[in-house]
């Protein structure tokens, strides 16, 4: 049996061996569900992470690559830089 004890702040540390077997990760979230009987079931709400949504949407159009995009991008600052010189 794993034992915790409540703070005064009302937290707890979750023992080492339910956070292994739940394979709980900072920032995820515990549902306390209450029965009439008294009896608690604790579930984890697994929080997603930024690599796991990797590519979960569509593309919308190819991705030319990484030079061409940054000769994109240059193109476009010079043309706001001559755009700029000229109203001066």
């Amino acid at each position: 049996m794993l034992r915790a004890r409540l703070t005064s702040k009302g937290q707890i540390t979750i023992p080492v061996a339910v956070r292994r077997k739940l394979n709980l990760q900072p920032g995820d979230e515990l549902i306390f569900e209450l029965s009439a009987d008294g009896e608690i079931k604790v579930r984890a709400l697994k929080r997603k992470r930024l690599t796991e949504l990797y590519a979960s949407l569509p593309v919308q159009r190819p991705y030319p690559g990484k030079k061409e995009v940054r000769e994109e991008v240059g193109r476009k600052l010079g043309r706001q830089l001559l755009k700029k010189g000229t109203e001066s």
